[in-house]
């Protein structure tokens, strides 16, 4: 049964959705930090957010916490990583000047 409502649910899933397309399209904007497993994240990602949204009418308020504070987490992760990609990077073109 699939019961798509308007619930807190529908908001993570689309924030999820959100957060993986910007990982995807990094490889657009700056080639330099992408690699090439934020592919394979964003498809996990996607798959995330689409089963969040599907059957998030089914979480209990304290499961959805859970999802909640594992999604920040990850955005921690992640802006972290891609900030030390960058940093990296700048080393690098440096050390070759």
């Amino acid at each position: 049964m699939i019961n798509i409502g308007f619930n807190p649910a529908i908001l993570l899933g689309i924030f999820i959705l959100f957060a993986v397309f910007i990982l995807f399209f990094l490889r657009i904007i700056k080639y330099n930090l992408s690699r090439d497993l934020d592919l394979f994240f964003s498809t996990l990602g996607v798959t995330y957010s689409c089963i969040i949204i599907l059957n998030g009418w089914r979480l209990d308020p304290i499961l959805l916490l859970s999802q909640v504070l594992i999604f920040i987490i990850l955005c921690g992760i992640g802006w972290e990583n891609i900030r030390l990609r960058g940093i990296i990077l700048k080393k690098e073109e440096e050390k070759d000047i």
